[in-house]
């Protein structure tokens, strides 16, 4: 059997862990990625955790030429879709360049794997598609249609017409997966989530706070309906994650047309909760600031992940204090993120 996958946007925080998953698992892999917020320093230290290489192509998941030369070249058999933008906050600023990212990126690849004969899909999705929930947790039923920012639209938009595409023909398999708010890194120290600039997520912002790249933590609202007026939020970490991609590409070729996997851990944490766990974990005092909500932010969200695991034999099994350490180690063994030197060969940061 062909064990080719393509992964766009593999070189990513969530497409590298995902990555070195699969070559771990046996699997060839073909990394399409336009680097656009990401590096190929994350793939080469993917090799030397996997002790072999995906192949790597610089391009656009846009680019309908250079996926079809991809189909052509490579005999792949099923696509992780991970190539877009994701920040909640930038989204507001720039809808239409989450939409053509985002939905266009998504709809031109589709494209090129029905022209391929290629028809097993793993779609990155997100939890921002239930919106401002009223019953939480949140389970696969809960309705969507109302996300409160472009990112989460575009992620919803994606999923709609994959919901087409499975119904108009059950030759394809789709999996879409609800992502709740990966967080950590690789216990290596050698790969992680490098953030640009100011973090947009709350982990690599704290971690940062704590190497001295930034003063102080700004906390966006602090007048929330929660135990501690801050946001809530179900935290996972990326390897659970990364796991959860290979459980869905296990099962689905048993379910034609689309299926869709919350995965969470199942429980939430505030923000201030956050912060105490990372200095726990860090040894070091976290400065922070409440400052206004940020537009598109709702006040708290977890997953129900029982479909996950029941249909997908999957549980997120790690946790707060295994992502806190985690996440602490790839920071502080990597100040300037993958611009930080390691020595080839060891599977460790320095």
């Amino acid at each position: 059997m062909n064990s080719v996958v393509l992964v766009t946007g593999g070189a990513g925080y969530i497409g590298s862990h995902t990555v070195l998953a699969l070559l771990e698992a046996g699997y060839d892999v073909v990394v399409l990625d336009n680097l656009c917020n990401s590096t190929d320093e994350s793939l080469r230290r993917v090799q030397i955790l996997a002790g072999r290489a995906p192949h790597f192509v610089l391009g656009d998941v846009r680019n309908a030429a250079l996926l079809d030369a991809i189909f052509k070249t490579h005999r792949i058999f099923a696509v992780f879709h991970f190539a877009g933008l994701k920040s909640v906050a930038e989204s507001s600023m720039q809808p239409l360049a989450y939409y053509q990212n985002n939905v266009a990126g998504t709809f031109e690849l589709c494209q090129a794997m029905a022209r391929a004969g290629v028809h097993k899909f793993i779609f990155s999705s997100s939890a921002t598609v239930y919106g401002d929930p009223v019953l939480v947790p949140i389970s696969e039923d809960a309705p969507t249609g109302s996300p409160t920012n472009p990112y989460g639209r575009s992620k919803l938009m994606a999923e709609e017409f994959l919901r087409d595409l499975g119904k108009s023909d059950l030759s394809w398999r789709i999996g879409v997966l609800r992502y709740f708010n990966p967080i950590g890194a690789h216990p290596s120290g050698l790969i992680g989530e490098d953030s640009r600039g100011i973090p947009n997520n709350l982990l690599p912002y704290i971690s940062q706070v704590a190497t001295g790249r930034f003063k102080v933590l700004k906390v966006f609202g602090g007048d929330y309906p929660t135990p501690d007026g801050t946001g809530m939020r179900d935290y996972i970490h990326v390897q659970d994650l990364a796991s959860g991609h290979l459980e869905a590409l296990r099962v689905i070729d048993t379910k034609p047309g689309v299926n869709v996997w919350n995965l969470g851990a199942g429980r939430s944490y505030s923000v201030l909760e956050m912060i105490r766990a990372f200095e726990l974990a860090s040894g070091r005092s976290i400065p922070w600031e409440i400052t206004a909500r940020r537009p598109g932010d709702i006040a708290a969200c977890w997953a129900d992940a029982a479909k996950a695991s029941v249909e997908l034999n999957w549980r997120a099994k790690r946790g707060l204090c295994d992502m806190m350490d985690d996440a602490w180690r790839w920071q502080s063994k990597n100040p300037d993120g993958y611009s930080s030197v390691v020595e080839p060969g060891n599977g460790r940061a320095p």
